[in-house]
């Protein structure tokens, strides 16, 4: 079994990395948050790597991650959740992994809004993940700091209000809040929040708000 890679990367792309190591290149799957911490191909690189057989067959893929926390998480999203392969389970770690602190505090604090406003679970996923993780996380060592002490829950849901009243159903609003929430790195006005709901309103119009992710 291979728990660990260390080699010369030959190429990489947003899901995946090959690592020459002695002549032989072994391609990696990663999430998009590794893929960003990587060096640049020709440079050295170690991984720790999990093992994992597709859930409907096939051969062995490997998953490889930079730190020992990042893992520990994959390892919980995998075993833990039911119904999550390694594929699944590298998608949630990477939206964890915009503040694993606040992921820890989020899940052991049964918190909704903070795991669909700013890491981007879908409810019905969010409360999977609270459901399935509750004392599994206890002893993962976390690094780093909390970034958001307070939820945005005021903001979260007065921005959901005002699309309604613009004419939205509230499961397009929410899904449209919960969509432009995802992909930001610090808590917006409402006015603001406002303006990138419906920028990923227009964008996605044909959305289905119950699909899980």
């Amino acid at each position: 079994m291979i728990s660990t890679l260390e080699g010369i990367i030959e190429s990489k792309s947003l899901d995946s990395v090959v690592i020459n190591v002695s002549g032989v290149g072994y391609e990696v799957n990663i999430s998009t948050s590794t893929y960003n911490r990587l060096p640049t191909p020709g440079k050295s690189v170690k991984l720790l790597i999990i093992e994992s057989t597709g859930m409907y067959g096939g051969g062995v893929n490997l998953y490889g991650f930079l730190t020992t926390e990042e893992k520990a998480i994959f390892i919980s999203f995998k075993n833990s959740l039911k119904n999550t392969g390694a594929k699944k389970a590298l998608e949630y770690l990477d939206k964890a992994m915009k503040s694993l602190a606040d992921f820890r505090r989020a899940v052991v604090n049964k918190d909704l809004k903070l795991l669909t406003s700013i890491f981007g679970f879908h409810r019905q996923t969010a409360e999977k993940i609270i459901a399935g993780l509750q004392d599994k996380l206890d002893d993962v060592k976390i690094s780093g700091k909390e970034k958001w002490v307070k939820v945005p829950g005021g903001v979260h849901e007065e921005t959901i209000q005002a699309l309604v009243t613009l004419g939205l159903r509230e499961s397009q609003a929410r899904f449209a809040v919960e969509s432009a929430m995802a992909g930001l790195e610090k808590i917006p006005s409402t006015s603001e929040l406002i303006t990138l709901a419906l920028k990923h309103y227009e964008r996605g119009k044909n959305y289905s708000p119950n699909r899980s992710a």
